[in-house]
Formats: C-alpha cells, structure tokens, sequence
C-alpha cells in the first residue's frame, strides 16, 4: 500500500517521463502563455477604448461563442479524424488569425468591431483545437499515468495563467498591444511544430457511423456521475469569470494602479493553481469529496477577493481560489478521462469544452452586465454561487455513491 500511495502521489510528474507527452507539454504551455499575452491585450485594448468592463465581457463572449455554437461539429472531427494533424491545422489557423488581429490593432483599422469579428474566427479554432487536445492525451501516456497526464495539461493552462498575464502586461507596457498578440501567433506555430515531432498512435476505435453529440448527451443522461462533473466544470468557469473580466476595473478604481496591473492580480490567481498542481495529494477511489472541498476553498476565496479592501488581501485571496480552483477542476476532468472509452471521447470532450470553455461568453456577459448594474464587487460575490451550489452537489452525489457501495 505504501508504494502504492507514493505512485498516486508522484502520479502528476511522472507523466512528464514520455517524451511525446514531454513535448505536448511544453507546446502546449508556450501556446497557453501567448495566449495570456493575448488576452490581457485584448482586455486592456477593449477598457482603453470603451472605460467599460461590460466590453471587455462581450470580446471575450466573442473569443468562445464558437466553442457552444460549434460544439457537434467539434466533437465529432476529434472522434473521426486523426487528431494530431487536426491540432496542428488548428494552430496555424489561430496563428493566421492572431496575426491580422495585431496587425489592424497596429494600423488601426476597423476599431472594435473588426477586433470583435476576429475574435469570433479565433473562438471557431479554440472549438475544434479543445477536444482534439483533451481526447489525444491517452494516446500519449499508458493508461496509468492518464491521471497525470491530464492534471500537468491542466498545469500548463494555469502556469501560463501564473507567467502569461504578467508577462503580457509588461509586453504591452513596453512595446504595445500589437507585440503580444502577435507573439501569441508565434506560440501557436511554435505548439504546431511540436506536434508535428510527436508521435501518436492512430485512434484505434473510430465511429463507423457520422457521431453524434446528442448520443453522447444522451449517454451521459445515463450516468448521473459524469453529468456531475460537468456541471461542476461549468460552475468553476462561471465563478472564475471575474479573474479575466473584472480585474483591470479593479486594479484602477480599487486598486488605483494602471490598467496593467490586472495582469498581477491574474497572475495571484495562476500562482494558486501552480501550488496546487505541486503539492502531492492522495488520489483515493472516490474523489468527489476532494473535489467539493475544493470547489468550497474556491467559491468563498473569490468572495473574499470581491469584499475584502486593500491590496494585499486581494492577492492573497486570488492565491487561496486559485488554488481550489487546479485541484477542483483538474479532478473532475480527470474522472471523466478515466470514465470514456476513446471512440467517445473526443464527443465528451467537446462536452467539457462547452462546459469549460463554453460557458465563458456567457459568464463574461452576465459578469459584464452584474458589474455595470450592481458595480465590480457584487458581481464577483454572485458569481460565487455556482461553484458553491456545484460543491453541495457533488458532495451529494459522493455520499449517494458510498451509501450505495455499504449496500452492496
């Protein structure tokens, strides 16, 4: 038992020993931290231009719309495609995007509505890109560093979360808005040459016929269990909504620091999550109370980010939630991982992608509005609820499943 709870706690890195996932790896954090360059751009381009956090919501709406809208679609190119080449198409795709993007920011043409069409086209490769990237990970480790594999995925989204928006702030501070979306088209080219070095193995189960998202919502009707994570997985994407939108908002009217410091209070945010993804926890069969626990840490240490005055409690409290946020999020995603068979996965993982990824432009717009209405620190606090009532859940759903084991 001992070796075996050392294994489950050394789970994470060990994944990092497969050269192909090594790769994926470090192609997928560069690509991740360009696109934090690009998001803190975009956000303080949108405040710069507007003085309104409710913009800054609908140009992030604009950025993952495509990811609802395009969802079937999506899932269903993961599931009959070869998903390697579909990941590096998507990359240079963004790339392509990315590019322009900087470049009528530099030349100033169009304003904001050509800012907002162009993120639409980027939010259409973030749709087809996510559930590619999520579904090929068991194709890159064995099947019992799985679990690892998916929580240093999430690594790399939260230490780009850590390094990405304050780097971005200072690229921008610098050398412009234009210099940081244009090296996040780099990042993009530099993940599409990694993955053309990987070596995957081809899908061995592919659906014989055209798959279909609404079976595969369908199935998860039929277990309770996988729908929970993804409820879960969309309340954590709500709740975390204010770190993007709110922020610059904060750090001048709060805070009384220019629009870049947003970058810092993102940066707290993804410091939390890198802690979380280092510290060893014990990976037990039932995780759900781990996963409410945390989902809880999470939801009440936004709170405190949104009441509490004063700078440093701030950033603590980013720190705190950050944190809840990698063990909650990380864990659900991992149990759904473990729970598909692969000629399903690339369906479900565009599920997660709408509840991850999907629920962003509409959390960015109630995030928006509620700050407008009520003002910055009651849209943080309601936007807590979700995750709090998604904790209640899950612990619901995990004493249901140990009653139910007593029985038998």
């Amino acid at each position: 038992m001992s070796a075996q709870h050392r294994s489950a706690r050394r789970s994470s890195l060990r994944a990092l020993r497969h050269p192909n996932f090594a790769l994926y790896f470090i192609g997928n954090l560069l690509s991740n931290c360009g696109t934090w360059f690009q998001n803190i751009a975009l956000a303080l381009l949108v405040y710069r231009l507007t003085s309104s956090s409710f913009w800054v919501g609908v140009v992030n709406f604009a950025q993952f719309i495509g990811v609802v809208v395009l969802a079937p679609w999506a899932g269903s190119a993961a599931d009959r495609f070869n998903r390697r080449w579909l990941i590096i198409a998507t990359q240079v795709g963004a790339a392509a995007v990315s590019t322009a993007l900087s470049w009528v920011i530099a030349a100033k043409i169009g304003g904001l509505p050509v800012v907002l069409t162009l993120a639409l086209l980027l939010g259409a490769t973030t749709a087809f890109s996510t559930p590619a990237l999520q579904a090929v990970l068991p194709s890159l480790v064995p099947r019992e560093d799985l679990g690892g594999a998916v929580a240093m995925n999430s690594v790399t989204f939260n230490l780009a979360r850590a390094v990405g928006p304050v780097g971005g702030a200072i690229v921008v501070a610098r050398l412009g808005i234009p210099w940081a979306i244009g090296l996040n088209a780099i990042s993009y080219l530099l993940f599409g040459a990694a993955m053309l070095v990987i070596r995957v193995d081809d899908q061995r189960e592919r659906p014989r016929e055209r798959a279909r998202l609404r079976d595969s919502i369908r199935m998860l009707g039929q277990n309770g269990e996988l729908a929970m994570l993804l409820v879960a997985v969309a309340a954590v994407s709500l709740t975390m909504d204010p770190v993007s939108t709110l922020t610059p908002a904060f750090a001048t009217r709060f805070f009384h620091k220019p629009d870049t410091f947003a970058g810092l209070l993102i940066g707290a945010f993804g410091t939390g999550a890198v802690i979380g993804s280092v510290i060893p926890l014990h990976q037990n069969k039932r995780p759900g109370r781990r996963i409410a626990l945390m989902l809880m840490v999470f939801s009440v240490a936004m709170i405190l980010f949104g009441i509490l005055p004063g700078m440093a409690p701030a950033l603590i409290a980013l720190v705190i939630s950050g944190f809840g946020y990698l063990i909650g999020q990380t864990g659900a995603t991992t149990q759904l991982q473990l729970e598909v068979s692969d000629d399903e996965r690339g369906r479900v993982m565009a599920l997660w992608s709408v509840a991850f990824l999907g629920t962003r432009p509409i959390a960015a717009l109630i995030d928006g509005g509620l700050a407008a209405l009520l003002g910055l620190r009651p849209a943080t606090v309601i936007l807590a609820i979700p995750s709090i009532v998604a904790a209640a859940l899950v612990f619901r759903v995990h004493k249901r499943q140990i009653a139910n084991a007593h029985r038998q």
